[in-house]
């Protein structure tokens, strides 16, 4: 977004980590309270649609009319400010907002990651379905790969590999237990099937998302989810929170530009 390539208006405010104090409710609000401490995941909902009411928020479709799912700062996820700023207005505030104990002055930067980037890790093992004992292969080691990776091991999973090729990141996986695949060193898919016996994993997480790069630093959009269904094995999962847009017209990818990828559909 900050290089032009999706269609966010100039001038709109960013940032989905948004925690705060509230300091004004309307009439509408009975549960949150002036003086709370509140975080607030980075999507919207309303609360009472279809697909809010079956637990699928992130796909609310009154707040963002034309798509499912809205958010706040981000493009094309309707027209709300971010959190990267003095004041944050939220909708149906008694939906959207947790409340937050009373240490959260205390513990503010670990609340915080319940507004975005663990809970958007953790959600990668809950698409892919990772259970306890099962083998996962976390592609991206920003952040929300790393929280993907943690989740994993949280859930009980017998081994996680992450795939990046920044050493200080894969480090930072290590250091809570992950293995290490540099794609730098040698083919991911090569190093990942050793691991496993050639078997393929029982679970992937894509972090990555439509600007993923080989190991020379070019892009191509279908890197990641290509090397997945080869290092997933059959009737294994993927969960998928990388962005991909719908269209992308500075991308130097012809099928990129119009929001389209050369996937293996034919291995998947």
């Amino acid at each position: 977004m900050y290089e032009g390539r999706t269609g966010m208006e100039s001038g709109k405010i960013m940032g989905h980590e948004n925690m705060g104090k509230v300091i004004e409710i309307r009439n509408a609000v009975t549960q949150i309270k002036v003086g709370d401490m509140v975080c607030l995941p980075f999507n919207i909902g309303c609360g009472h649609c279809q697909n809010c009411e079956s637990d699928f928020t992130g796909y609310c479709l009154k707040m963002n009319p034309g798509f499912a799912g809205a958010a706040y700062g981000f493009a094309g996820m309707g027209p709300y400010s971010g959190g990267q700023a003095e004041y944050l207005r939220v909708p149906f505030g008694d939906f959207n907002c947790l409340k937050l104990p009373e240490d959260a002055s205390e513990k503010e930067n670990d609340y915080v990651m319940l507004s975005d980037i663990f809970l958007t890790g953790y959600h990668a093992t809950e698409l892919a379905g990772v259970k306890p004992r099962d083998s996962v292969v976390v592609y991206g080691a920003g952040p929300v790969g790393l929280m993907a990776a943690h989740s994993a091991i949280i859930k009980g999973a017998s081994k996680v590999m992450v795939v990046d090729n920044h050493k200080d990141r894969l480090k930072l996986a290590e250091e809570f237990g992950a293995i290490a695949i540099d794609f730098s060193k040698a083919p991911a898919i090569d190093q990942i099937l050793e691991l496993i016996d050639g078997k393929g994993a029982d679970r992937g997480c894509e972090c990555v998302g439509y600007q993923c790069c080989d190991k020379h630093g070019v892009e191509h959009s279908n890197i990641t989810m290509n090397e997945l269904v080869m290092t997933v094995k059959a009737a294994g999962s993927i969960g998928v929170v990388g962005v991909f847009v719908p269209k992308d017209p500075k991308s130097k990818d012809k099928l990129q530009k119009v929001g389209h990828m050369d996937f293996d559909v034919g291995n998947f």
